[in-house]
């Protein structure tokens, strides 16, 4: 039994605690069969159906045959602007996909509204994602944000390679920052996102970065997508070299891989992508403890590769999942993510990567997001799904929940039923 740790008094009186009995609970790798929950806003235990109803009697309530208690899903990495996207954007390779997102930009910023972005963010809660990490490149997203249900990592964009802009464009992503910092709401998270190594400029990157260190803001960043990048950041060619060459009149990276890691010391940071990371840059990343998000299906539509798990293991380095935006991905669903991922790391152990894969869109998300979510522990958020499912609970459920069928009946977010 982990024990109550707090009636929390509130005014002189017991705050309302529920108590939840299911057929299961599974969080952080353990599955605990015939075990029951007591939360208000926090977990305050865990315990036995038998010991709950012996102390808290008709006050608890049976979830019923087939339930299932996990931890919500934390999305680390979604883009919300470019919700409208469903066949504009062009698919297989990543300099036609960017070209097409140049091309096609202001059409699908336009076509998307508050009410388009509202309705990803409840698709995803609708999937189960309690908490995301929400990559905003222009602000248009801020206003669904700060009215969401769920926890939001709210990462403020920084891009421009050009030094001669630097100041317009500092200027431009400090009123975005800024604006989100006005925001008074619990669970939003004004942050830091570096767009890249080829698109941002040291001089924005080290201004940015001092802030964050000064301010305690999460920050996080794309490194290492394709291979384009990958030519142009080591030898200032391939693909990206006309593209940097047209738009921008640049024939030089704006940084090297291991310039732009460097700015990053002592700050914790979730990198997206680094399909293309080589072993030095993995070493960087190991010894600094950061991130990597992980999107598999985005990598595929765009043609950049598979992302080596077992080296990211061999180097202790955590991965979360996340499902970038709808400009490289046709779902917001992290199961989807999952399912995809265990498909296409054929050489790691089938349960090992599963497990591996829960935690990386529940504990190990929420801790690389800094949140208090992402476990049914004690002192943890009360955020959490009441599942259904339809075959028996044994040592292979992680498999199990991302390959069969499943019901999410209810979105517990802060001990409160989502809507």
């Amino acid at each position: 039994m982990i024990q109550l740790h707090s009636l929390n008094i509130l005014n002189g009186n017991c705050t309302l605690m529920k108590i939840f009995l299911a057929d299961a609970i599974f969080s952080d790798d353990v599955i605990l069969r015939d075990h029951g929950i007591v939360f208000d806003k926090t977990i305050l235990e865990i315990s036995s159906h038998e010991d709950l109803r012996a102390r808290f009697g008709e006050s608890c309530h049976s979830l019923g045959e087939g339930s299932l208690i996990i931890p919500g899903l934390v999305n680390a990495h979604v883009h919300l602007e470019f919700s409208a996207n469903r066949s504009t954007l062009t698919y297989g390779e990543f300099m036609p996909w960017l070209s097409s997102v140049i091309a096609s930009r202001n059409d699908l910023i336009n076509e998307c509204d508050d009410d388009c972005i509202s309705a990803a963010i409840h698709t995803m809660l609708c999937n189960g994602i309690t908490a995301f990490g929400a990559v905003s490149s222009y602000g248009f997203d801020l206003n669904p944000c700060a009215a969401a249900s769920q926890k939001v990592v709210y990462f403020n964009e920084l891009i421009g390679s050009d030094p001669a802009m630097a100041d317009a464009l500092y200027a431009d992503f400090q009123e975005r920052l800024f604006a989100s910092q006005e925001i008074e709401r619990e669970g939003f998270y004004p942050s830091i996102a570096i767009h890249s190594p080829y698109s941002a400029h040291r001089i924005l990157i080290q201004k940015a970065l001092k802030y964050a260190r000064e301010k305690e803001l999460r920050v996080t960043a794309h490194l290492l997508e394709s291979t384009a990048e990958r030519e142009w950041l080591d030898d200032n060619s391939g693909a990206f070299r006309p593209f940097f060459e047209n738009f921008l009149k640049q024939t030089q990276a704006a940084n090297t891989s291991e310039e732009f890691l460097s700015y990053f010391n002592e700050i914790p940071t979730l990198f997206t992508h680094a399909v293309q990371t080589k072993d030095a840059e993995l070493s960087i990343l190991s010894e600094a403890n950061h991130t990597i998000i992980h999107c598999p299906i985005s990598n595929r539509l765009l043609g950049n590769g598979v992302l080596d798990v077992s080296r990211l293991n061999e180097k202790n380095i955590r991965f979360v999942c996340g499902t970038d935006g709808l400009s490289s991905n046709y779902a917001l669903d992290l199961f989807e993510e999952m399912k995809i991922a265990l498909f296409i790391h054929p050489h790691e152990n089938l349960l090992n990567l599963a497990q591996q894969l829960w935690k990386s869109v529940t504990a190990d998300a929420a801790e690389a997001l800094r949140l208090n979510c992402g476990k049914i522990i004690p002192t943890f958020d009360a955020d959490f799904l009441v599942m259904r499912i339809e075959y028996p609970i044994n040592e292979q459920l992680p498999i199990h929940l991302i390959t069969q069928p499943h019901t999410i009946e209810s979105v517990y977010i802060q001990g409160e039923k989502a809507k």
